[in-house]
């Protein structure tokens, strides 16, 4: 090759989702500025399985640096003969920790078993439950927790978005009705159950979720972004936290346990 290629190996949640919206973006602005080709192109694996038969072309597992730290890799042609690799991490805390950590397992085996946390809030379990719960069986997820509960300012606090609790008077709106009567908590667990499951409840709105899909649980539930229905986990480090919150005693098992390498 006459030219450098710059070769990244990414990692994220919903990655090809994500990397494809951000590509989609960038090809476009590239699009506006120039129509020769004295501008990059871009290519990106489009599947797991294609994913995991390039990654062995180019990389071997002591390329990537696992644990706490983001990483990406750059490789350029040097003398037009070889490839010679450059890796660069950002580390998270004072010293470096790399853990032993197969991505291409990772890469074989598929989505992970996760958990994540539903809290159905007062007023809505009672009259909601049975359809919840099928609908939650339809979607391939496992009740492992289940708590009835009262909550108190504390708890409920702490369930509120940064944004939330930055307003006093939509804070204070929450927690009272947060704590008005009893709610509902599940610890669900299935593969990619995080995503899941805001794929299922669908904007804090309402409204907007109405908008969407009249199917989502807040559209079908919520009457207002305070009395929207149900709180559920928004990413995998909050789930391990509110599973922690919620269940302090453990789950049905020892498999549905948060690692504690993971906690936040």
């Amino acid at each position: 090759m006459s030219s450098p290629v710059l070769l990244c190996a990414l990692r994220g949640i919903d990655a090809f989702r994500a990397l494809g919206a951000a590509l989609r973006g960038w090809t476009q602005g590239r699009d506006r500025l120039s129509t020769g080709d004295s501008l990059p192109q871009a290519l990106m694996a489009l599947t797991p399985e294609v994913t995991f038969r390039q990654a062995i072309l180019f990389f071997t597992e002591a390329d990537f640096v696992t644990g706490k730290a983001h990483f990406y890799c750059l490789y350029y042609p040097r003398e037009h003969t070889k490839l010679t690799q450059i890796c660069f991490s950002s580390l998270v805390g004072e010293s470096w920790r790399c853990r032993a950590e197969s991505l291409f397992s990772y890469l074989q085996a598929g989505a992970q078993v996760l958990c994540t946390v539903l809290l159905i809030k007062p007023g809505v379990w009672s009259r909601g439950l049975p359809r919840i719960l099928r609908r939650l069986h339809l979607e391939k997820f496992s009740v492992v927790g289940m708590k009835h509960l009262e909550l108190e300012a504390a708890t409920a606090s702490a369930l509120l978005s940064p944004e939330v609790q930055q307003d006093p008077a939509a804070a204070e709106a929450h927690c009272t009705y947060l704590t008005s009567g009893t709610a509902l908590v599940l610890c669900l667990q299935r593969p990619n159950a995080v995503k899941k499951l805001m794929d299922l409840l669908g904007p804090e709105d309402p409204q907007l979720a109405q908008a969407l899909d009249p199917c989502l649980w807040r559209a079908q539930y919520g009457t207002s972004t305070v009395q929207n229905g149900f709180y559920g986990s928004k990413s995998y480090p909050v789930a391990v936290r509110d599973v922690k919150l919620f269940f302090p005693e453990g789950l049905c098992c020892a498999q549905c346990q948060p690692g504690q390498e993971e906690e936040v």
